[in-house]
């Protein structure tokens, strides 16, 4: 019998990644040509100054044109872009905030997850393998007024590391699910702890990871998009302490505030976590 672990690889993961991002999310930005060039240039400007400033031979040359095609032809942009880059933009993009923080989407986000209240639980497999998690907490404006009928959208992967849509033989919404907060902003989401993962590196990705001697983990981590009328959504990861590689992430997404405080109960662990949201 094939198992996940066998067909999960970085081509079949990255073509899914690239298909979604074509069909969610690839729009035209509305950049003038003074911006373009500007940034293109100075992109390009980078890479000649590190060319020159460590003498890069024309074997390495060579070598990372034919690594930069594969990353292609294996469909991973998607994957190498919000791992490498994407902490950057997020940094940038969300600097002026004063609600809570924000980080990386990551390649593995799916619009159009089952609806729920202000409590409920995620889409599970029969028998789904992991610690029960109670995740609950409060939206509320950065003037500490709550936020009724504000939107939590909320996705993890499994206890081995694999994400519905992205990995096979798992139900299309499994651990994924939209809730919508009561009238004191509160929701309850009850689903499973989710697992530390390596980063798929049969592929291109894994080649420049291997060629510089990196790891590529993550840290266990749950993947949010937090809405509400009239606010600033924030798109945000939320981590687990101990994790031995909160501290060398290879997506470089955690911030200290961004740390959760599990609680042990009976049945597993409980974890609170409020969020506030600038106004739009």
């Amino acid at each position: 019998m094939t198992t996940v672990e066998d067909k999960a690889t970085a081509a079949a993961t990255g073509a899914s990644a690239t298909e979604r991002f074509r069909t969610d999310k690839a729009v035209a930005a509305d950049t003038s040509p003074e911006r373009a060039s500007l940034l293109a240039r100075e992109v390009l400007e980078a890479v000649h100054e590190t060319i020159r400033k460590h003498n890069v031979t024309y074997a390495e040359y060579d070598a990372l044109k034919a690594w930069l095609i594969q990353v292609g032809a294996d469909g991973e942009w998607p994957l190498f872009l919000d791992v490498f880059v994407e902490h950057v933009v997020e940094e940038v993009a969300n600097a002026a905030r004063e609600g809570s923080k924000g980080t990386i989407e990551g390649p593995f986000y799916a619009p159009g997850a089952p609806q729920f209240g202000a409590e409920g639980t995620l889409p599970m497999r029969e028998g789904e393998a992991g610690t029960p998690l109670t995740f609950h907490g409060q939206v509320r404006s950065v003037a500490g007024v709550p936020l009724a009928n504000s939107t939590v959208d909320i996705w993890h992967c499994d206890d081995e590391g694999f994400y519905a849509q992205f990995a096979p033989g798992i139900p299309e919404w499994n651990l994924r699910g939209v809730f919508t907060t009561d009238e004191n902003g509160n929701f309850t989401i009850h689903t499973i702890r989710p697992a530390p993962y390596q980063i798929p590196t049969d592929g291109a990705t894994g080649a420049i990871i291997r060629a510089a001697n990196w790891h590529a983990w993550r840290p266990a981590h749950l993947h949010l998009k937090v809405s509400a009328p009239e606010h600033l959504l924030i798109t945000t990861q939320l981590y687990f302490p101990g994790d031995p590689h909160n501290d060398d992430d290879i997506a470089a997404a955690v911030k200290p505030e961004l740390m959760l405080d599990p609680k042990p109960t009976a049945g597993g662990v409980d974890v609170q976590y409020d969020f506030v949201l600038d106004p739009a």
